[in-house]
């Protein structure tokens, strides 16, 4: 009897699979949830989840217009909205011409440019524009400024004209600090581009900056000299314009 009761206990646990298999099968089917889950994303279609995004942001309370930072045509013309130029290469047209100019003239000591972040700055040092002490535009320095007018006229970039002085102190009756000085320079200038040019006014500014944005130590008559400058800077940005139309 004892043999026969351990045969049936044998084979009753010899049935079916071992109770480990039910949770290995069950790792086995998360696992391969999980490739595909994987499979899936490394296949995602573009626009549904750019569409997935879009739906993301209208629930966080994203306004409409941060799209334009996904927004390829923005991008590729290097342009971040309405307030920047779409055509920077007139920066480096101007350049061009402008080195021409100077080279042609025999400028190279007076008249300098780079191109920076905010644009193209040329640079007017020396006393090409102004005698020592003065603000009324020189016969010769018109000339210069005439040429500047010919390259920007016709370009919807703002300018900004900066005046700058050594460190040398001022007071007189017509200017009682270099602030007054670089100021009234750089005022000069934009009345003479919309006087003689008919600039739009809209695309001008003009700033003094004293003897406070030396480009050198006015430690010697040549870097004071270069120190003294007025810097017409034509901006890669139109942004005055936008502001002006209220948009």
């Amino acid at each position: 009897m004892r043999r026969n009761s351990r045969k049936n206990n044998n084979d009753e646990n010899s049935g079916g699979s071992p109770a480990w298999m039910t949770t290995f099968g069950d790792m086995m089917t998360l696992l391969l949830v999980f490739f595909v889950l994987l499979y899936s994303f490394s296949v995602m279609d573009l626009e549904k989840f750019k569409g997935f995004i879009s739906a993301l942001q209208n629930q966080l309370g994203v306004l409409e217009s941060g799209k334009t930072l996904s927004e390829e045509t923005m991008v590729n013309k290097g342009s971040m909205g309405k307030r920047f130029n779409p055509a920077p290469e007139n920066i480096t047209e101007i350049m061009g011409k402008m080195k021409s100019y100077v080279k042609k003239k025999d400028l190279e000591d007076k008249i300098n440019m780079e191109i920076t972040k905010r644009g193209l700055v040329v640079r007017f040092s020396g006393e090409v524009l102004y005698e020592i002490g003065e603000a009324v535009i020189k016969p010769e320095g018109k000339k210069i400024l005439s040429e500047v007018v010919k390259n920007i006229k016709d370009i919807p970039n703002s300018v900004a004209v900066e005046g700058h002085t050594d460190s040398w102190p001022i007071n007189n009756e017509n200017f009682p600090s270099n602030w007054e000085l670089s100021t009234t320079r750089a005022v000069n200038v934009i009345k003479y581009f919309i006087e003689k040019h008919d600039i739009n006014p809209q695309r001008l500014s003009a700033a003094g900056y004293s003897k406070y944005r030396p480009l050198y130590e006015n430690n010697t008559s040549v870097r004071r000299a270069k120190n003294r400058r007025v810097e017409v800077v034509i901006l890669n940005s139109t942004y005055k314009n936008v502001d002006r139309e209220g948009k």
